[in-house]
């Protein structure tokens, strides 16, 4: 089992969003998700955890080494919606990661910022990722 993911450049911020199990398989592709919001964008990385269904002490660890890579680029991630059935921990050496309790309590705290203001929309997605009337990268 694995994940799926959006990437999405709004305003200030980017929002990668998670859907499925963060577990041992799915760390690869967490990482590979992470490195596609590095290159894509300059502000802090939400990471939308409304639809992810629970995640593995692995998972979370991805979810800490993450912080810590963008910290390095000089860019914050912060968590929106973390699962019902666990916490988490980071490690020492691992920037603070805030916490929202929902993705509109995330989009409410950098509303006032105003830094590098992007045109429009962009969006990126697996293909996994259930479209609607989107089209994929």
């Amino acid at each position: 089992m694995t994940i799926d993911w959006r990437y999405t450049v709004e305003e200030n911020i980017g929002i990668l969003s998670v859907t499925g199990y963060l577990g041992p398989e799915a760390v690869r592709r967490f990482s590979g998700a992470v490195g596609w919001a590095l290159a894509r964008g300059t502000g802090p990385v939400v990471v939308d955890l409304t639809e992810l269904r629970s995640w593995s002490p692995e998972g979370q660890l991805a979810i800490t080494e993450a912080a810590v890579r963008l910290a390095r680029a000089g860019r914050r991630l912060e968590l929106a919606a973390i699962p019902a059935d666990g916490s988490l921990v980071p490690a020492g050496d691992c920037p603070p990661i805030p916490v929202h309790a929902d993705l509109a309590a995330a989009r409410a705290a950098h509303s006032a910022d105003r830094g590098e203001q992007v045109e429009g929309r962009h969006e990126w997605y697996t293909m996994g990722w259930p479209t609607g009337d989107r089209t994929g990268a």
